[in-house]
Order: C-alpha cells, then structure tokens, then sequence
C-alpha cells in the first residue's frame, strides 16, 4: 500500500454519505481490516484512521501509532490547509484573486511574470513549476523559506500564465507568502495561529511549532516521491524525516497533524461551518472549474491548492 491509497482509504471513510446502519458498518470493518493488514505486513508502518458521521466518530490507530492523536507529516495535503489560512485574509478584502502577484511581491516581474495572479498561483496554471531545479541544494544548504521565495520569484515560467495547468508546489509558496506580506508575520506564525486554534486541532502545526520530533510519526522514504530524498543515504540531513524539514513549515508540505484534526478541517468545508472562512469562500475553494483550451484565461482553474489527489472534501486517487 503506497501513500495515495492509504490517503484514500482514511478520507474516503470519513466523508461516506448516509446509508444503512449496516452498510456503515461494513465500510468501517473493511477499512479496518485494510490497515489492519497493511501495518502487519509492513508495507504501512503506522496508521490512524478516524471517521466521522454528524456527532458521532470512531478513531482506531494502527501500528507503530501509539495515540489516537498521533501526528503525521501530511505532505501536500498541507496545501489546502496553508491556502485556507490565506483566505482569511481573502475575506476581509485583504486582497482580490486577480490581483498580480508583483503587487505584494514586486520582484516578481519580467518574462512574463507581471500577468500572473493569486489565482494562477492557487490554480496551478502560473507557469511555475513544481519543484525548483535546485531544491535539493537548497534543502542540503537548510535554507529558509525566504529563500525559496527569493529563487521561485527568479524561476523561469514554463509556459504563459492561464493558458496550462501544472502542478505547482512552488505556485502554493508564493501565494501563500502573500499572507506574511499583508500580515506583516512570519508565515508559518500565521497559520498556526488564524487556523488550528479556531477548529480546536490541538495536535496540528506547521513545522514543528510547541511539538517535538518524538511526537512525530516518521515518513517512510522508501516509496515517497523524489524530493522526499528517500534513497540518497546522503539526504539524512534534510529529508523529510530531517529535524530541518520538520521545523521549516513548506506551505507546500510541511504540515503535522492528527487523523482526527485532519477531520475537523475537512468539515469546515464538508459542513459549510463558516468557523474560519466564510461558507461562500469555502464553497469557491472546492469549486473545479477546469476548462482546458478554453480562450479565457479566467476559466481555467482548478479547486484552490489542490489537484484531484488532496482536494479539500474531494476525490483522493
């Protein structure tokens, strides 16, 4: 089992429409004999699964998972979480989705780079890439996220804002640090606290925030994508397991949270809650309106910092 079907197996548990007692019930022992399995031969080393129906949840831990509360390295997942914390700013007309980047970030102009939006950026049709073609030297060199920002604003656009979609890691770097522009805070400051505390995530942080690497579950490499530096013994010291990548806070990655907090944040979007953004913005994130070829840039969009396998309230491959 790879990271994608265990995503698949603990969210789609979580959002199953109402149906005979039991037909829930069947659901739930499948999933749980599927991690059950999965932690017993090794192929996940740990698991939590938390399902949630009205007022009624049911969390089982698996594994090397010691606690229901066990926190994990959510990877992109981190994205729709770190875009929603933005959006706050959204819906106090702190700023407007087609405003240009260079607007809060002037050097991101030239070569085409003045006629990329917010909403390019948290579309993923910007032109940016996914990773930059030297982020491993960065992540060897332990920089900080004011250099990553630095080096995505000089990146070449591979193609012209609006007319491709790309999945863009780099694209959720940068309009995110739009919110430490407008906030005037350190970025991973920002959304620890506009976010978790509203959905009462106790056992959530970008970066390693009040917690300590011991309560980290770790990430296995092995079978993780290619910046994960899973297989380079000389990774030790900046992959995912890295004391350095733990406490950066990637808005592109770098989220720690719990089964049951990874829950809560999905219901503000499941449930239409109005706790953190209003019901119309959460509405407008979850909306795919992708329309590839189509003559106005405008219409090509995609739900906000998310693609079709970490889509808030969405399908997971």
């Amino acid at each position: 089992m790879n990271r994608r079907t265990f995503l698949q197996c603990g969210l789609a548990a979580g959002i199953v429409t109402p149906l005979c007692a039991a037909l829930k019930q069947e659901r739930l022992n499948e999933a749980v004999e599927i991690l059950a399995r999965a932690t017993a031969s090794g192929q996940v080393t740990s698991a939590v699964l938390h399902v949630s129906q009205r007022e009624t949840s049911v969390t089982r831990r698996f594994g090397g998972a010691t606690s229901d509360d066990a926190m994990f390295l959510l990877g992109s997942i981190s994205k729709p979480i770190c875009v929603t914390a933005l959006m706050t700013l959204f819906d106090q007309g702190k700023f407007e989705l087609d405003d240009p980047l260079k607007k809060f970030l002037p050097q991101f102009s030239g070569d085409g780079r003045e006629n990329v939006t917010i909403r390019h950026l948290l579309t993923h049709v910007s032109g940016l890439p996914d990773q930059l073609p030297d982020n491993n030297s960065l992540r060897k060199n332990h920089a900080g996220l004011p250099e990553f920002v630095e080096h995505a604003s000089k990146t070449p656009l591979q193609f012209a804002p609006g007319s491709r979609y790309q999945y863009s890691s780099m694209g959720i770097l940068l309009a995110t640090y739009v919110a430490q522009v407008i906030s005037g805070q350190e970025l991973v400051g920002f959304v620890n606290r506009v976010l978790f505390p509203i959905l009462k995530m106790k056992h959530s942080s970008l970066g390693l925030g009040r917690f300590t690497m011991d309560e980290m579950i770790p990430v296995q490499t092995e079978h993780a994508a290619p910046e994960s530096g899973g297989g380079d013994p000389s990774a030790k010291d900046w992959d995912w397991n890295s004391p350095y990548w733990r406490k950066l806070g990637a808005p592109w990655g770098g989220v720690h949270a719990s089964a049951p907090d990874l829950g809560r944040f999905l219901s503000e979007f499941l449930d239409a809650r109005g706790a953190v953004v209003k019901p119309q913005t959460a509405k407008l994130m979850i909306s795919n309106r992708l329309i590839i070829g189509s003559a106005r840039s405008q219409d090509v969009v995609r739900p906000f910092g998310v693609n079709r396998n970490n889509c808030v309230g969405g399908p997971v491959e």
